[in-house]
């Protein structure tokens, strides 16, 4: 799997669940995502469960953060074709008190969807449209314009 997302907590709200269902669903044309579910258990004991999920992933990661750098929509999907060749995307998204400095050390890239904070439950189906997007201008799909 070329792309990973990693979010502390669950999916609650069954209107955003179910978009990111669909996005994810729409990803598997694309060599699909994988979503993994950290619990919501503070910064420190978060980081150890991201990490541990990015400890054998050779490819570039993200660390989510209104903090970061800002991409606009054909720049994201050249970023995550050229992190194809180096293994894959992985992009971990943090809980109500953000990722750790350990998380951030350990990313490639800090970036920002946007300067404004989102919960961790939009964040993750702005950040599956945006992996979807940058995947249809890839492959010159259209969904773009």
């Amino acid at each position: 799997m070329a792309t990973k997302i990693i979010a502390v907590g669950k999916m609650k709200c069954a209107e955003l669940k179910s978009l990111c269902a669909e996005y994810a669903k729409r990803l598997s044309r694309y060599g699909g995502v994988e979503i993994a579910e950290v619990r919501d258990a503070g910064a420190e004991a978060e980081a150890d469960a991201i990490l541990a999920k990015l400890a054998n992933f050779k490819g570039r990661v993200y660390a989510m953060s209104e903090e970061g750098i800002l991409m606009g929509s054909r720049e994201f999907s050249r970023a995550l074709e050229a992190d194809l060749q180096r293994g894959g995307s992985a992009f971990a998204i943090g809980g109500p008190y953000g990722l750790s400095d350990r998380v951030r050390a350990r990313a490639d890239v800090v970036m920002s969807m946007s300067p404004m904070t989102f919960t961790h439950e939009f964040a993750r189906a702005v950040l599956l449209e945006q992996i979807y997007r940058a995947k249809t201008i890839s492959a010159n799909a259209g969904y773009h314009h």
